[in-house]
């Protein structure tokens, strides 16, 4: 198991990413978060095979047809116990 945090930049809000990043996760079996932060990036954390969580960071990379990415971190963290993922509103 294998978990990231990522952090995407660019034109990543109001273009459906988080909802792209919803249905990614939960197509290869992740658990996890994603969030539209208030300086308008984008973040998220997934969870799940090396395989699958590398396929997720991949179409985070390009994110969803009318976004722009400019830039994007990715960085391990620990493990977590979740069920689902989901968009985040805090």
């Amino acid at each position: 198991m294998r978990r990231v945090y990522l952090r995407v930049g660019g034109s990543v809000q109001g273009v459906g990413f988080r909802y792209f990043a919803v249905y990614t996760a939960r197509r290869l079996g992740l658990t996890g978060w994603v969030h539209n932060r208030a300086d308008g990036d984008l973040e998220a954390e997934a969870q799940g095979t090396e395989d699958a969580v590398e396929q997720f960071v991949e179409a985070m990379q390009r994110g969803p047809r009318f976004a722009r990415v400019d830039r994007f971190t990715c960085q391990p963290v620990d493990l977590s116990d979740e069920y689902d993922f989901s968009v985040a509103d805090w």
